[in-house]
């Protein structure tokens, strides 16, 4: 349903206001360009309005971007409503579709949409040169994201909420309107005489988000309002911040990252710094390795760091898609083959991101196409040994057994056709391809990433 909404209680956000909110998270290039976000809610629209004015002013652009996820009927419609809307205020606009594939999703489809919507947004951005990549949460999500973190034990990472910057897939993603009560971004969109879209999904129960909004205004009467509640996450995101530069420090003297897709612990260093310290190198590595976004679920994080620290690890653990092994008198994290099930066609002149982890490019030969139709997908065992029967050499490679069947292969209808960190293929004479590990989160990047 679409609507003009109304609230006189609150003014619009000024634009030295959200200059002030766009400082907070720079610097940017001179004459930026910036993806935004847009579900064509208030939240994401007046964030459209702020931005484009904030970058014309600087000589720069926006272009806006929805994800249509094809999840209500109403999505199509609404997107291209979206796009008009934005277009007559000069605001170039792209609509991107995601539809969810056959079959089960382990952490549900909204979850599945939701991870798909940031590859997308991210694709995209990367795709173009755009560095950066808006987002419109504000200070009710804030809020929310915080007692859901609370609710499922989170500790200081989870507590933190959501970081007003941070990278991912090599885009810097921005959220300048955290401190922002969603009260003043609609009084934003009524001054711009600018309609939204409200999306009933925001108020289906079944959500646990939505269940914690309607108590929202109960905890207000005990003092724990947004406000509040936003500020507690900002208090707790500075201090997540210094500890994340100790982090950092720690995992540039005992991590060493392979561009086969594996990295290597020092034990011994892990247990000498703070058990906060190690416990954060610990999930950023998981997290670069396992091609995940989101730090694993502290519990369990906290069994395999025990573990680790008491050097009672014996054969090894799995945590968040990774293969936790002692190796050599040091500790090799590498992905579990099994979760690396993903299989991608790739085109002959074409890029894609595989497994969240690797980034496969192939390259465009002249018009003939030679090798037809390739899929990337794990090599696995059987593949590990069809290759080593047919290269004997390979027996010796530097790259570990542990590693080896998840790593990106090629393959046609006959079978294999190259594994680029291999440097093997019948096709490497004729057929560019390469493999670059990329993983959803950077072993040491941005002051700190996001927590599920």
């Amino acid at each position: 349903m679409r609507t003009t909404g109304s609230d006189s209680s609150q003014r619009g956000l000024r634009a030295i206001e959200f200059d002030r909110l766009m400082k907070a998270v720079g610097p940017f290039e001179s004459r930026p360009h910036l993806a935004v976000a847009v579900s064509g809610g208030s939240d994401s629209m007046a964030l459209a309005l702020l931005a484009a004015a904030w970058a014309e002013r600087r000589g720069g652009r926006i272009t806006a971007i929805t994800v249509d996820h094809g999840l209500r009927p109403e999505a199509a419609a609404e997107a291209r409503q979206v796009g008009r809307w934005l277009r007559a205020r000069g605001i170039a606009h792209r609509i991107l579709r995601w539809r969810p594939p056959a079959g089960a999703f382990p952490g549900g489809v909204q979850a599945a949409a939701r991870a798909a919507r940031y590859e997308l947004l991210c694709g995209w951005s990367r795709r173009h040169g755009v560095l950066h990549l808006a987002l419109a949460h504000q200070q009710e999500d804030q809020a929310e994201t915080l007692l859901l973190r609370l609710a499922r034990g989170s500790g200081l990472d989870g507590l933190a909420a959501m970081a007003p910057m941070t990278e991912r897939m090599g885009v810097r993603l921005l959220r300048p309107l955290l401190s922002v009560p969603r009260a003043r971004l609609r009084a934003t969109l009524l001054e711009a005489r600018q309609p939204w879209i409200d999306d009933p999904s925001n108020e289906n129960p079944a959500h646990a988000r939505i269940r914690l909004r309607r108590l929202l205004p109960a905890l207000a009467t005990e003092g724990l309002d947004a406000a509040r509640l936003a500020a507690t996450a900002a208090h707790l995101g500075r201090a997540r911040a210094a500890i994340d530069d100790a982090v950092a420090a720690l995992l540039a003297r005992a991590a060493a990252v392979f561009p086969a897709g594996y990295v290597r612990l020092d034990p011994a260093a892990l247990a000498a710094a703070p058990a906060e310290v190690s416990l954060r190198a610990l999930a950023r590595s998981l997290m670069a390795v396992g091609g995940n976004a989101y730090v694993p679920r502290l519990d369990r994080l906290e069994r395999l760091h025990d573990r680790i620290r008491s050097n009672a690890l014996a054969g090894g653990a799995t945590l968040a898609g990774c293969l936790v092994v002692p190796r050599g008198g040091a500790l090799l994290i590498c992905r579990e083959p099994e979760m690396a099930a993903e299989e991608t066609a790739v085109a002959s002149g074409a890029t894609v991101l595989w497994d969240g982890r690797f980034r496969i490019t192939r390259a465009a030969r002249g018009s003939s196409n030679r090798g037809g139709r390739l899929v990337v997908r794990r090599l696995g065992t059987d593949g590990w040994t069809a290759v080593a029967a047919r290269e004997p050499r390979l027996r010796a490679h530097p790259i570990p057994p542990a590693v080896r069947p998840s790593l990106p292969a090629l393959w046609n209808a006959q079978g294999i056709v190259a594994v680029p960190h291999l440097d093997i293929g019948p096709a490497r004479s004729h057929m560019g391809i390469s493999a670059v590990f990329l993983g959803a989160a950077a072993l040491a990047g941005a002051r700190f990433a996001e927590h599920g």
